[in-house]
C-alpha cells in the first residue's frame, strides 16, 4: 500500500446497496490499487476487497413500524459500536451507501467528529421525508446523486451534491441480450416469458410472492403456453418452496438462485415490486406492473407522507404512469394478471414503453463509477 492510498469506510445495506458500492469500490481500487476499505457489506464489496466487520443484511427491514421496532435496538448498538470503531480508526472518508435510516446518524456522529461523509444515493426527499434534507445537511459532506433532478434540490440547501447517474446504466447493454438469455436459462426461442420479481427481503417474499404467484396460476389458466421465471436471493429459497406449491401447484415456474439480469433479459414481461429492480427492468427495457404490499400501518405511514402519485421509478423519472402500479388493495392475483394480458396483447404499446426506456437509459448512463470516484477525490483534496 503506497502512502497515497486512502483508507475508507463504507456501510451497504442489502443486496442493492451491496451492488452498488461493489462498482464504486472497483473503480476506487482503479485510482488507488492500494485502498483499504472496511464496515458493514456483502459479496459484491468483499470481492473488491473490502474487510466487512458486519454483513450487510443486518440491515434488512422490510415496512416501518413492527419489524422496526422489533430490530430497532439491535441496530442502534450495531451503529454505535461501528461508530466507535470508525472514531478510533479514523478513515479517510466514510461513504453510506443508501441505507439512510442507519447511515445518516452514523454520518451525523463521523462528521462533528473531523471524519468527511460521502452519501452515495441521495434520499428520495423529492418523494417522502422531505424535511430529511435538515439531516442530510448536519450529516454530508457531498452527496452523489443518481438521478439527474436532485443536484438542484441539494445546492437550494447549500448542501454539496454532484449528479454522477445510476451505475445500472453503465452495466445493462443498450441491446438486451434476449437470445443469449435465454439460451443460458434453457428457454426457448419462441416462448412467452414473464418474470416474477417478488423483492430481496424476507418481508417482500412473505407479502408479496403469494400474490405473484396466484398470479401466475391465473395466467397460465389463461393461456397454457405461457412460461414464468422467478430469481431468488441465496437464502430465501426455502421460504418459497411451500409458497409455489400452495399458490401456484403445476405451474412451470423455473426457479433461479439470483440472476435476476439474465430473467429480464430473457422475459416478454415482468410482474414486479417496487424498488430498484423496476429501475433495472426499465434499463431491460421490459413492459412491467409495478406492485408492493406491506403492513397496514406501514402503509398508512408512507400514504401520509407521500409527494407524488408514483411510487415505481421507471414511472417517477417518466413524471407519469407509462406502466401500472397495484399497490396494498389494489394487489390483487385478478388485478395482475389482468395488467399482465393487457400488456401482451398490445405490441404497439410495448414497441411505445421499449423506446421511452431507451431514452432514459441514456440519460441514465453517465460512467458512474468514474464521475462518483472524482467526486470523492475532491472531498479527499486529491
Amino acid at each position: 500500500m503506497s502512502s497515497s492510498d486512502p483508507r475508507v469506510a463504507l456501510v451497504a445495506g442489502e443486496a442493492s446497496g451491496d451492488l452498488l458500492a461493489g462498482m464504486l469500490l472497483r473503480a476506487l481500487r482503479e485510482r488507488w490499487p492500494g485502498l483499504q476499505s472496511a464496515g458493514i457489506g456483502g459479496p459484491q464489496m468483499a470481492a473488491q476487497g473490502f474487510d466487512a466487520w458486519w454483513p450487510h443484511d443486518l440491515l434488512a427491514i422490510h415496512g416501518y413500524s413492527m419489524e422496526l421496532v422489533r430490530k430497532l435496538w439491535g441496530l442502534l448498538r450495531l451503529r454505535r459500536e461501528l461508530g466507535d470503531r470508525l472514531l478510533a480508526e479514523r478513515p479517510e472518508v466514510f461513504i453510506g451507501v443508501d441505507a439512510p435510516d442507519f447511515n445518516l446518524g452514523l454520518e451525523t456522529r463521523l462528521k462533528r467528529a473531523g471524519i468527511p461523509t460521502v452519501h452515495f444515493v441521495s434520499p428520495s426527499i423529492w418523494a417522502w421525508r422531505g424535511s430529511r434534507i435538515h439531516k442530510i445537511r448536519a450529516a454530508c459532506d457531498h452527496v452523489l446523486c443518481l438521478f439527474p433532478f436532485e443536484p438542484e434540490i441539494y445546492h437550494r440547501a447549500g448542501i454539496a451534491a454532484t449528479y454522477v447517474g445510476h451505475p445500472l446504466a453503465d452495466v445493462i447493454p443498450m441491446e438486451v441480450p434476449r437470445s443469449s438469455a435465454r439460451a443460458a436459462l434453457g428457454l426457448p426461442e419462441d416462448a412467452t416469458v414473464i418474470a416474477l420479481l417478488p423483492g430481496s427481503r424476507r418481508g417482500e417474499m412473505n407479502y408479496i410472492a403469494p400474490r405473484l404467484l396466484a398470479a401466475a396460476a391465473l395466467l397460465r389458466q389463461r393461456r397454457p403456453e405461457l412460461r414464468f421465471v422467478l430469481p431468488v436471493v441465496p437464502g430465501l429459497r426455502p421460504l418459497l418452496e411451500p409458497m409455489l406449491a400452495r399458490h401456484a401447484p403445476g405451474v412451470p415456474i423455473q426457479v433461479l438462485d439470483g440472476q435476476s439480469h439474465a430473467a429480464l433479459a430473457a422475459c416478454d414481461l415482468t410482474l414486479i415490486a417496487s424498488g430498484t429492480a423496476t429501475l433495472e427492468a426499465a434499463l431491460f427495457k421490459r413492459p412491467m406492473v409495478i406492485t408492493y404490499n406491506m403492513h397496514w400501518a406501514s402503509w398508512q405511514r408512507m400514504q401520509r407522507m407521500a409527494y407524488q402519485p408514483w411510487v415505481g421509478l421507471p414511472n417517477i423519472l417518466l413524471r407519469s404512469f407509462v406502466v401500472p402500479e397495484l399497490l396494498q388493495q389494489s394487489c390483487t392475483a385478478e388485478a395482475l394478471a389482468g395488467e399482465a394480458l393487457s400488456w401482451l396483447d398490445s405490441p404497439s404499446r410495448r414497441a411505445g414503453v421499449e423506446q421511452r426506456f431507451t431514452e432514459l437509459h441514456h440519460q441514465l448512463r453517465q460512467g458512474t463509477a468514474q464521475r462518483a470516484t472524482d467526486a470523492i477525490a475532491q472531498v479527499l483534496g486529491r
